[in-house]
């Protein structure tokens, strides 16, 4: 699980995303809540950086915060994920981006449910969604065991 994934140059990321994901991903923008792709997706799979193609959450760790956005407890791998201050908005935030693809993802909170207190509320903006059932197909097989596990 240990794959290197990396950033293509900006007009690959302005060709590949829509205006909205690339001014969450590229521009640290924020989606509507309530109004976005994974927000209450309850499908089992891989969540993935829709810029690198970096693993990042499973649906084993989503959770219904309320807030409107895809929440989930930790990432699939701690060393994917990076975490800046963020001081926007007067407030100071803990910032959530991709290690490969240095896309903004949203933000850590400490109020998250066990086992790990966190909450990663994401935007639906910045991921893709790989169903267990197409994950060999889609290069990411080895996080197949994953979801075997849980059954």
């Amino acid at each position: 699980m240990s794959k290197n994934y990396s950033k293509p140059s900006d007009e690959e990321i302005r060709e590949r995303l829509s205006p909205l994901e690339y001014q969450v991903t590229q521009q640290c923008g924020t989606e509507p809540p309530f109004r976005n792709e994974f927000w209450d997706n309850h499908e089992e799979g891989l969540y993935v950086d829709a810029v690198s193609g970096e693993p990042l959450f499973t649906s084993m760790d989503k959770f219904d915060s309320g807030t409107g956005w895809p929440s989930f407890t930790r990432p699939v791998d701690d060393a994917r994920i990076v975490e800046k201050s963020d001081r926007e908005h007067g407030m100071t935030r803990t910032e959530v981006r991709s290690r490969d693809g240095d896309s903004h993802l949203g933000h850590v909170f400490p109020d998250g449910p066990g086992p790990t207190g966190l909450r990663y509320c994401i935007n639906s903006a910045s991921l893709r969604f790989i169903p267990v059932a197409e994950l060999e197909k889609a290069g990411y097989g080895e996080y197949a065991a994953l979801f075997r596990a849980k059954k």
